[in-house]
């Protein structure tokens, strides 16, 4: 019913989308420039690790904006296109996309916080957000360090989790597979690490310092954005039978394990690139974020007027619901069926 009603309801124009998403590349692009040139051409050394931050930022939402819809093959007809740009858009940011790309569509989009299913949980054993799941003495302090934890997240990522994923299964890897996966690492330390330390005018401490800097505050914004997404309170982890089957219908899971935020502001949906609208991308990942904010007057209200309630906050707020959810799963406190 959802489904059709959103057909039915929502008007696409092609060619002012066409424009739209345009429009909004070139001005991210051109925040990912001006960072960028910045690091090379500014003497100052605390305004050359902001140049350094801002371009960990534009990196950021330059993926937030398109390579995830790139991965879900919205933007361009051809898939080649979509998974040329997707990939190109990762390495910026030093990240492998074949690898993510795969658990994301498969994994996560199938069965959204199922233990199991969803390798999007398998987080490190420092975070729990599962209730039931295993708990360790430390635990029982995480809403306060994690944090910290977060804020080392992007550099655990792109030099220690995709080279795990990468030696997994390695001999049934293909060769364009291996050179991929080597030709993206090496771009990504040469043009942000090896060529401001040769071309820029500062010292390759300080280059660094921008470029650890730029990671430390990347990962806090990248986690607890992704964490709000799904992780907070009020949201729903399925269980499964002994056999296997999850205990709820695929659209009752897709609702009520995601977390809005301002689902109905143009800007919101603008900055975050649709992850705001976490509802709408798990029910239509096939319709690009452009469009959720008019879709979410039509699902909304399907949803509203079948006595189900979306799960909101705000950014704030959902950082804050974060961490109460952690301090929750911090006890060691057996849940009833769910």
């Amino acid at each position: 019913m959802i489904h059709r009603k959103v057909s039915k309801g929502l008007a696409i124009d092609a060619k002012q989308t066409r424009w739209m998403l345009s429009a909004k590349f070139a001005f991210y692009l051109s925040l990912l420039s001006v960072s960028y040139l910045g690091i090379y051409k500014i003497d100052n050394e605390f305004l050359f690790v902001v140049c350094f931050v801002c371009y960990g930022y534009s990196g950021l939402l330059l993926a937030f904006n398109f390579a995830h819809d790139l991965s879900h093959g919205t933007v361009f007809r051809k898939s080649l296109w979509n998974d040329c740009g997707f990939i190109f858009i990762y390495a910026l940011n030093g990240a492998h996309g074949e690898a993510w790309q795969k658990r994301h569509v498969e994994s996560h989009h199938f069965a959204p916080n199922v233990e199991n299913y969803d390798t999007d949980l398998e987080i490190s054993k420092l975070i729990r957000v599962i209730p039931n799941s295993k708990h360790y003495w430390f635990h029982k302090y995480q809403h306060m360090y994690a944090p910290l934890a977060y804020s080392t997240y992007s550099l655990y990522w792109v030099f220690i989790k995709d080279f795990v994923v990468y030696f997994e299964n390695l001999r049934s890897r293909r060769i364009a597979y291996h050179f991929s996966f080597w030709t993206q690492k090496v771009f990504y330390v040469m043009y942000l690490v090896i060529f401001p330390i040769m071309f820029s005018v500062q010292s390759w401490p300080t280059v660094l310092v921008g470029f650890l800097s730029m990671h430390l505050l990347q990962s806090l914004f990248l986690l607890f954005t992704f964490f709000m997404t799904h992780h907070v309170e009020g949201l729903q982890y399925p269980e499964t039978t002994t056999d296997g089957y999850i205990k709820t219908s695929w659209i009752m899971n897709q609702i009520k394990s995601s977390n809005d935020m301002y689902p109905h502001s143009s800007l919101a949906n603008f900055v975050f690139g649709g992850f705001n609208n976490h509802i709408a991308h798990h029910l239509f990942p096939h319709i690009h974020h452009i469009h959720y904010p008019d879709l979410n007057k039509i699902l909304y209200d399907v949803l509203i007027q079948n006595g189900i309630t979306p799960n909101q906050t705000t950014y704030w707020g959902g950082i804050c619901s974060h961490l109460r959810h952690l301090k929750s799963m911090s006890h060691n406190v057996v849940i009833g069926t769910r």
